[in-house]
């Protein structure tokens, strides 16, 4: 689309450039035209007969050269007619995209005003997309949580990176649920916002359920299903098969080899993990909540099960996607930076709304953020409290860290 829209500029150009030099041709052979115009009233006048072979070339080289720039124009037009014919194909490529994404898209005004919603925020609002248009977003917010809604939109409306947050959704008609929001704001030249681009994620679905009646062909009961691990316990790893969780939160691991401890992923709920989905040698998942609750899924029943392997794929893909993150916060070269954007990860997979912020569903320990900043507890110790001191994080009567409004 880029590259079209480069093309078009270009031609553009060209086209203006080609009307500049035809209108400097017409100016000239005005020019011309005005020159035996005077010489033909001049007086003495000229014999006719001298003055009409010289009328005769003038015109003949004036005809030519207008035939010659009208044919230039009729080219410039008719590539410029090409041109439009492949935006007008190339946007609606795109406003189909847009359309049949998996994915729940919304484009608001500043104010959260509905411009466009594709059929999948249709479906995930229980609503048409024809309704949709023109109703503030919060309507569709679970009542409880819309003045919290309203305040989180205006403090990131001055914001200049894409935010996310978590939020429960109220459909039309239906159940409240949680959802992950993901927005960006559109600024025009002068760095004013004039809408803003949204992606609705549905978190905390009924799919174990569905999955463990798949898996076990509804001889089984999803309680007898589920297996439970305690907070610390290690899970271990079957390769024929995949854990998928329901509740609670596993950190998986690495040994370097210095022997240190590395963060390799945090899995919540709906998300997969398991040794066939790593190549690295030393692997290990850890339960991180008080009660961690696992399904195993054989390997053999996914391949056989095209529906359950689609939604493994978007789960996997979650995972790449958190794997990547980590990737460029281990790449961060100060202690500093690399916490800062690993509290914006844990924000998003583990964060839930608080009054004063996000809050962590899960109680980490110092030791827990040192390694998976590739750094050593005391430092770690000394930058969580340099970020309390400044009011940017806060830990209730739980220990569970709270993210303040507007830090992170």
């Amino acid at each position: 689309m880029q590259a079209l829209g480069t093309f078009g500029i270009t031609q553009g150009l060209e086209v203006d450039m080609n009307v500049d030099i035809f209108a400097r041709q017409m100016q000239a052979l005005n020019l011309r035209l005005n020159k035996l115009y005077q010489g033909a009233n001049a007086s003495p006048s000229p014999p006719i007969e001298h003055l009409l072979p010289v009328a005769f070339k003038e015109l003949g080289i004036v005809s030519e050269e207008l035939q010659v720039a009208v044919e230039e124009l009729c080219q410039q037009n008719e590539e410029l007619a090409v041109i439009q014919v492949e935006l007008q194909a190339e946007r609606q490529r795109y406003q189909d995209l847009f359309q049949l994404a998996p994915e729940a898209y919304l484009v608001t005004d500043v104010a959260g005003k509905i411009q466009e919603a594709n059929r999948a925020a249709a479906e995930m609002l229980n609503i048409s997309e024809l309704h949709l248009i023109g109703k503030p977003l919060v309507v569709f917010v679970a009542s409880e949580e819309r003045w919290q809604f309203r305040n989180e939109l205006n403090r990131q409306r001055n914001g200049s990176r894409i935010q996310d947050w978590k939020v429960r959704l109220q459909p039309r008609g239906g159940e409240p649920f949680e959802a992950m929001l993901t927005v960006s704001f559109v600024r025009d030249r002068e760095g004013t916002s004039t809408s803003l681009r949204w992606m609705l994620r549905q978190i905390g679905t009924s799919e174990p359920l569905q999955i463990a009646q798949q898996t076990n062909n509804n001889t089984k009961s999803l309680d007898s299903a589920m297996q439970v691990y305690a907070k610390g316990e290690t899970i271990p790893l079957n390769p024929q098969g995949i854990w998928q969780v329901h509740q609670g939160l596993v950190k998986l691991t690495t040994i370097c080899e210095t022997g240190e401890e590395v963060l390799v992923g945090l899995v919540g709920e709906q998300m997969l993990f398991g040794s066939s989905l790593t190549a690295l040698k030393t692997y290990q998942a850890t339960a991180m909540s008080k009660q961690v609750q696992l399904l195993e899924i054989p390997l053999a029943e996914i391949a056989n099960n095209p529906n359950l392997a689609q939604t493994f794929f978007e789960q996997i893909n979650r995972r790449l996607k958190q794997t990547e993150l980590l990737l460029a916060i281990f790449a961060k070269r100060r202690v500093q930076d690399r916490l800062q954007h690993l509290l914006l990860l844990l924000k998003q997979e583990i964060g839930e709304p608080h009054r004063e912020g996000t809050r962590l569903k899960v109680r980490l320990t110092h030791e827990d953020f040192a390694n998976a900043c590739s750094t050593t507890r005391v430092t770690m110790t000394r930058l969580l409290l340099g970020l309390q001191q400044e009011g940017k994080i806060a830990f209730d009567c739980d220990r569970l860290l709270i993210l303040k409004h507007g830090c992170f």
